[in-house]
């Protein structure tokens, strides 16, 4: 496990955009994996390799950029100077991260783009129909997972290992993602 960690590592260090391309790609195809194996829509329903090829193509190549990009924003421009710096910073990134990115771009994004990728046409139509089905409910569980885990990696990790952090807690968060998105209910 030590030279799997120093190796990634390294690759972080010399190319950060395309391992995290990567690991983002794998483990939000590994969280549609788990959904279709564990919460199938129907019992009989057979497996959708395609439906996993959509959630690794969204999640290497259209959200690991932005989330990327996303955690470098926040920690060189959400700034608290002053007294308590390094906590009141935290307190404000998880602010911006919970009441910017996840209600306006993270959860919009993910229904957008996988409408898209599913080629569900019209688009504009499938999309505002799950934005009206599932964004509300999708943010309320968001609020209960993520800002006490942002919270712990925003205060303690580098900037380098957040998106990784937070692909590893993805697994279960791209599993109820991905549940929502193909429920018909």
């Amino acid at each position: 496990m030590r030279t799997f960690f120093n190796n990634y590592n390294q690759l972080l260090l010399r190319r950060p955009l395309m391992t995290n391309m990567i690991s983002t790609g794998f483990l939000l195809g590994a969280g549609d994996c788990t959904a279709q194996m564990f919460f199938p829509a129907n019992p009989d329903q057979p497996y959708d390799y395609l439906r996993t090829l959509r959630a690794i193509i969204y999640g290497g190549v259209i959200f690991a950029p932005i989330g990327d990009k996303w955690y470098k924003i926040l920690n060189t421009k959400i700034v608290w100077r002053g007294k308590n710096e390094r906590t009141m910073s935290t307190i404000l990134r998880v602010a911006v991260d919970q009441l910017v990115f996840a209600p306006f771009i993270g959860i919009p994004l993910y229904y957008a783009a996988m409408t898209v990728l599913e080629n569900r046409k019209p688009y504009l139509e499938h999309i505002m129909a799950k934005f009206e089905t599932s964004w509300w409910i999708t943010l309320k569980s968001n609020w209960l997972v993520w800002p006490i885990f942002q919270w712990f990696n925003f205060y303690l990790l580098p900037v380098q290992y957040r998106l990784l952090a937070v692909n590893l807690i993805s697994i279960g968060w791209n599993t109820y993602l991905s549940y929502v998105m193909h429920n018909k209910g």
